[in-house]
């Protein structure tokens, strides 16, 4: 290997030790951790949500195969139905009449067949007219090859499709011709081509360090073919896992799109989840149905440093189109932060966050994201601010509600952009750095400002959501940071000698695209107990933390907004409720 070659090897490994959000690129396997399991009686509530996706206990990852059938919503997910460490994974199968409530079902898939006896790992659903909705999903062989598979409904009269079956004319697609075996998975929902009468779905891999979305083609949704080239690929990205593919209107800014709309007021999407680095990246562009292939538009990087469904703790995205209500619904999972001992000790792991429609931004540079209107029907008290002038250092409590059981959305107001700083063009791909640089307790000229959650009362625990403006010489416009920083979460530290098992307590950050023109930005936080999703300018940035607060828990939690800037700020209208809990969150699920 030459000098060069090895300092690229070199950097390539450096940078995903640091930008894997503390997560390992595969799922740590602790044998005698994964089937211990955890009474229901034992189950601790602390940091536990309230209004967000969860079994009654155990591990959870990635959402499968999200669809709307005969009225019903479904969501199958990874599940450990033993312990609160991944392993022992089945196909968990949820059913909801209003993507709140939702009762647990039996397991739809789980290893029981020479094509999938190590693993069943995740997949897609898609509806065949005449066959009803057929899963696709990765399953692992005897010698760990990673293969696709279908399941079909055994009663399609049955809208609540309670049992599933998997034929033995499986596998429908195996790595035989040049794909890596060991990174071959995650089939996404197929498309139907009117025109020339195939079906057509992705598989995510990786050639080395290139990661690839490979294509299929089918007439019967049984016998699938490899086409002559992947969809797309890119050098230095890694294994692409999840991989997600679907149109958004260029036009229509209420309406989602279902992939048999063909026409020319549309862009696709294109996401892959990093299993290198542990976070998600999408492009938008130009899918060409005669070449099969797609092209980014080029405005955006395609890679490391590409757009984000969220900037912070998800993964493993899936999305499906809810052609009730005419929308793409965002489903994503959030991991534990907390250490391995801390979740065995609770006796659960993961939650699936509140589903998000997109959408495609005005500009048509980038997607939009928010909350399902659906989880509006948990509010309950409702406070508010209004024209709260904010000068530096100043900060004031939102009374009158449970801050760690809460739904906020408010509009700053920060006036004049003379003050803003200089936008330093060395940090243009790296948010996090600059967030790093500069955070919440940082006096800027135009912030930080924005929420302080999950706060003691004398800021010995929080977590700050808060922006800070810069103008961009070069373009003289603003230039918007957020950052969501879980560093002074909680006053739990770890002192172990892995540092991959302590406690995780990250920054998150990115880049919003917004003018100012009126001064005005608005920003949205779901607060769960130990989640923090929040969206900036109307969901054109999105950012989950995770945390866990050893004091700011339950009734002893605060949430503040503040101003550490040196331009005053004005609160110019503020929202909270407090959060119900759902009726119904998968209770008696096995």
């Amino acid at each position: 290997m030459s000098a060069s070659k090895l300092v690229s090897v070199l950097l390539l490994i450096v940078l995903i030790n640091i930008s894997n959000n503390g997560v390992d690129a595969f799922h740590k396997v602790f044998k005698k951790l994964q089937s211990q399991s955890t009474s229901l009686e034992s189950v601790s509530p602390l940091h536990r949500t309230a209004y967000h996706f969860q079994p009654p206990r155990h591990w959870i990852n990635d959402p499968n195969a999200p669809m709307l059938y005969k009225g019903i919503y479904h969501l199958f997910y990874q599940y450990n139905p033993k312990g609160a460490v991944w392993g022992n994974i089945v196909w968990a199968h949820s059913v909801s009449k209003d993507l709140i409530n939702w009762e647990a079902l039996e397991p739809a898939i789980y290893p029981s067949k020479w094509f999938d006896i190590n693993g069943t790992w995740s997949g897609s659903a898609t509806h065949v007219p005449g066959k009803g909705p057929v899963i696709l999903y990765t399953g692992i062989t005897e010698n760990q090859t990673q293969i696709q598979n279908y399941a079909i409904p055994q009663d399609l009269s049955d809208p609540y499709l309670k049992t599933w079956i998997k034929p033995d004319d499986n596998p429908i697609v195996k790595p035989d011709h040049g794909e890596n075996g060991s990174a071959f998975r995650d089939p996404t929902t197929a498309w139907f081509n009117k025109k020339d009468g195939y079906w057509r779905m992705l598989v995510g891999s990786k050639k080395k360090h290139r990661g690839i979305a490979y294509m299929y083609k089918s007439r019967d949704f049984k016998k699938w073919v490899k086409t002559k080239r992947p969809i797309h690929s890119r050098k230095k990205t890694g294994m692409w896992e999840c991989p997600d593919f679907f149109p958004v209107s260029v036009t229509d800014k209420k309406n989602g799109l279902d992939f048999s709309y063909d026409c020319p007021n549309a862009k696709h999407v294109l996401k892959v989840s990093l299993d290198l680095t542990r976070y998600e990246y999408y492009t938008l562009g130009k899918y060409d149905t005669k070449k099969d292939r797609y092209r980014p538009d080029g405005n955006t990087p395609d890679g490391w440093d590409g757009l984000r469904f969220d900037y912070g703790n998800f993964y493993a995205s899936k999305t499906f189109f809810d052609d009730k209500k005419n929308r793409r619904i965002l489903w994503g999972w959030a991991n534990e932060s907390d250490t391995v001992e801390d979740d065995t000790l609770k006796g659960w792991a993961g939650v699936q966050l509140i589903p998000r429609t997109i959408l495609l931004d005005s500009s048509g540079k980038q997607l939009v994201f928010w909350p399902i209107e659906e989880i509006e029907s948990l509010r309950g008290n409702n406070v508010q601010m209004t024209n709260q002038k904010m000068e530096m250092g100043q900060r004031f409590e939102v009374q009158g509600i449970t801050p760690a059981q809460v739904d906020v959305d408010v509009t700053f107001n920060v006036g004049s952009l003379e003050k803003a700083e200089k936008f330093d063009a060395s940090f243009a791909t790296k948010p996090l750095e600059l967030c790093n640089l500069k955070g919440s307790n940082v006096t800027g000229g135009v912030g930080p400002f924005g929420l302080i959650t999950l706060a003691t009362s004398d800021l010995e625990e929080y977590t700050p959501v808060f922006f800070r403006v810069f103008k961009d010489a070069s373009t003289n416009k603003p230039k918007v940071l957020m950052c969501s920083d879980a560093k002074p979460s909680s006053l739990k530290t770890d002192t172990g000698s892995d540092a991959k098992q302590r406690m995780y307590k990250p920054s998150f950050a990115g880049f919003v695209d917004v003018d100012l023109a009126d001064g005005k930005i608005s920003l949205r936080s779901l607060i769960d107990h130990s989640v923090v999703e929040s969206f900036g300018a109307k969901g054109k940035t999105v950012i989950t933390s995770r945390v866990y607060p050893t004091k700011a828990v339950g009734e002893k939690a605060h949430l503040f907004v503040f101003n550490n800037g040196s331009q005053p700020v004005t609160v110019e209208s503020l929202n909270a409720w407090n959060m119900q809990k759902p009726l119904k969150m998968n209770q008696g699920a096995k």
